[in-house]
């Protein structure tokens, strides 16, 4: 008796069972879909914002079937892999417009706003590079919303920065000429005391030394001088707090190796008049060039930031 032959499925065979199963078209999830409770694809709406600072929000994208809680999924079918990306769909169209007489880059960090007022989630981007007088557009998505977030109804610029294009920090992933990327993080805070790292990383070809202190200057909002506070070179006259001040020594960076400081202060308003720094520009040590970074000083009436010296980062 003559047995069946045995089942075989092509690869080719495989990946349309999988298509199928997924959806024929690669995109967002629902946007093909025509039959009931199909979603309808996100639609832009006009905003008339004042904006900051050379700023504004222009329209603002909303998923018209469930514009928060639920973050809709980006599917990629293939016959190897499963790809999942979960964004929630909400974005915003800004516009930059540089009123200056200097090139400049621009930090901006936009708020999503539910319809309580409050705020969702804030996202930030970076514009490289504006002339005078030119204007930039461009896109900030709001991601994936925490669960249970209220829905998002309309956005406004929360908060913008400035620096010289040549002053400004080089994204993780590229090098600037001088071989040397100077950058600081986000910080730090615990019962007043402020803390924000310092990092210096050598993505050049050849060594780098520094030895002591970075070299601060420290600008207002309108990036002129701020006088009247002591810049120390050691935390242990702010607080015992953040760890023993560690002598000054020479550090010998191999490329690809990384250095960090440190920069300590407590925002403790007495008497006086309290000190704002949102800008400090930074020079590795004597004759490099100057980076300038945003960490937002908030000195209180305290007149005092505290420097640690530079050392070779961790790993």
């Amino acid at each position: 008796m003559r047995r069946p032959a045995p089942l075989r499925l092509s690869v080719l065979a495989v990946t349309a069972l999988l298509l199928a199963a997924c959806g024929t078209e690669t995109g967002r999830a629902g946007t093909g879909d025509t039959g009931a409770g199909a979603a309808d694809p996100p639609s832009a709406t006009q905003v008339d914002d004042p904006g900051k600072d050379g700023v504004r929000i222009t329209a603002l994208t909303l998923p018209s079937a469930s514009p928060s809680p639920s973050p809709t999924r980006d599917y990629s079918v293939s016959a190897d892999s499963l790809d999942l990306v979960a964004d929630s769909g909400v974005s915003a169209s800004y516009e930059v417009t540089n009123k200056g007489t200097e090139t400049l880059t621009y930090s901006v960090v936009v708020t999503f706003l539910g319809v309580d007022g409050g705020a969702v989630t804030n996202q930030t981007a970076t514009v490289p590079g504006v002339g005078p007088g030119k204007t930039v557009r461009g896109t900030v998505r709001a991601g994936e919303l925490p669960p249970g977030a209220p829905r998002v109804t309309r956005a406004k610029v929360l908060e913008v920065t400035k620096v010289p294009a040549s002053e400004a920090p080089t994204e993780a992933g590229t090098c600037p000429a001088s071989g040397i990327r100077v950058s600081a993080d986000k910080g730090d805070a615990a019962m007043g005391l402020r803390v924000v790292g310092l990092h210096l990383d050598n993505c050049g070809t050849r060594d780098y030394t520094v030895e002591g202190y970075p070299l601060l200057e420290l600008l207002d909002d309108t990036r002129k001088p701020v006088t009247g506070v002591r810049i120390l070179h050691g935390s242990a006259e702010i607080t015992t707090g953040a760890g023993p001040d560690n002598p000054p020594r020479p550090v010998t960076l191999r490329p690809g190796e990384s250095a960090t400081a440190g920069l300590v202060w407590r925002n403790t308003t007495e008497f006086g008049t309290a000190v704002n720094v949102p800008y400090v520009r930074v020079r590795a040590k004597a004759g490099a060039a100057p980076v300038t970074v945003t960490p937002n000083l908030d000195l209180g009436t305290t007149g005092k930031l505290g420097v640690r010296p530079w050392e070779r980062a961790a790993g």
